[in-house]
């Protein structure tokens, strides 16, 4: 039986752990990957702290990590448009394909969605299977593994900002994680007039200044967010809005912040309910709203890639470090830290760092081992 290593939520728990787990063997309709970069998530931070969306959603022992990038090394009988050698991502979100939502070619509402990760075992591992109808193909050429696995999280973002023509326009971005930094840069891309951030993190606020923010603000500076914003904009109201961190009081700010008749996007996921005066911050501003989870399957690929191949937005500053798979509790601290935006796994050794094996056949890779069998191509 051939052997990996994976990052595993092994018990109903906090806290993660790096196990040695057999390979996956592909079914039918399954291709296998070998991983070469997988980016931490949000997602896989609620996970290992096992808060209470981890206790309602996940069921261990699982792999976690729902983003990567790498080489398909088999595949099922079935499978017929990939192939061995093929450089690889993957939409993580795996559609039943029958439902109503499936069939009217928007997958990405399907109420049967398993998520890479979250539902099934996921890429923080040396190899991944998964099914190749959300297998998505890369030119190594124009991405490199640390920039293609980052296809998925900037999705949301390119999905998020695609709601509104922002040319032109006003554009106030509340929230710098991964998505509200995707977020400056795409829209200083499409023509935005003028682009404003806040978030209370100064690590991030510094990467919003790289993205092209023409001012960023740390709220705890100011007693009166929304004010600052209208002042940036030379006294008026902004007209669009994407809040982008889910904490009520910047979910209040952006009704405060958008001009009558602007836009409000919706992306970042409160912990709690949060209340808001319907009447006074939505109906009498005559404002549109629009609620945005995920990415459209897979529409919104096709624009994220051309986005990346032809250097429109630069995601390099973001990725903040680049660490072995053995390294993953230095991650998750970073990110606690607020101290990181993306991070980047790489399951078997560094980039352009060979995986040598052993005569015994086992292999080393930055220190861990790594039994990679007939796999062991490079």
């Amino acid at each position: 039986m051939q052997t990996m290593w994976a990052i595993r939520k092994r018990g109903p728990e906090p806290g993660l752990a790096l196990e040695e787990v057999p390979v996956p063997v592909p079914g039918d309709d399954e291709v296998l990957v070998e991983v070469e970069a997988a980016s931490v998530c949000g997602t896989d931070l609620h996970i290992f702290r096992w808060d209470a969306w981890a206790q309602n959603r996940i069921v261990p022992p699982l792999t976690l990590g729902h983003e990567f990038a790498g080489t398909v090394v088999d595949v099922g009988r079935t499978v017929r448009h990939v192939v061995p050698g093929d450089f690889v991502s993957a939409e993580s979100h795996v559609t039943c394909g029958a439902c109503f939502h499936c069939r009217t070619g928007r997958a990405h509402m399907c109420e049967h969605t398993q998520i890479l990760g979250v539902d099934r075992d996921g890429a923080f591992a040396q190899f991944v299977a998964v099914p190749e109808s959300v297998i998505w193909k890369n030119d190594r050429s124009k991405l490199p593994p640390e920039i293609a696995t980052l296809q998925e999280p900037f999705g949301n973002a390119v999905f998020a900002v695609g709601h509104e023509d922002v040319a032109g326009k006003t554009v106030a971005i509340l929230g710098c994680g991964p998505v509200g930094l995707f977020s400056i840069g795409i829209a200083r891309a499409s023509g935005a007039g003028r682009v404003l951030a806040s978030d209370r993190t100064p690590f991030r606020l510094r990467l919003a200044e790289r993205m092209g923010v023409h001012a960023a603000l740390d709220v705890r500076d100011v007693d009166d967010v929304a004010a600052w914003f209208v002042e940036q904009n030379e006294g008026e109201h902004l007209d669009v809005v994407f809040e982008m961190s889910g904490a009520a009081s910047a979910i209040g700010d952006a009704f405060r912040i958008v001009r009558n008749g602007g836009r409000v996007i919706l992306f970042g996921i409160p912990a709690q309910p949060v209340e808001l005066d319907v009447a006074e911050t939505l109906i009498f501003k005559n404002l549109t709203v629009a609620a945005v989870s995920g990415r459209e399957v897979f529409a919104t690929w096709y624009k994220t890639r051309w986005l990346l191949e032809h250097g429109v937005v630069d995601l390099r500053p973001l990725v903040t470090e680049e660490l072995d798979l053995a390294q993953f509790e230095r991650a998750f601290s970073l990110l606690e830290s607020g101290e990181a935006c993306k991070i980047v796994l790489h399951p078997n050794g560094a980039p352009h760092e060979p995986v040598v094996a052993t005569p015994t056949g086992e292999a080393r890779a930055n220190g861990h081992p790594a039994k990679l069998g007939r796999w062991a191509h490079r």
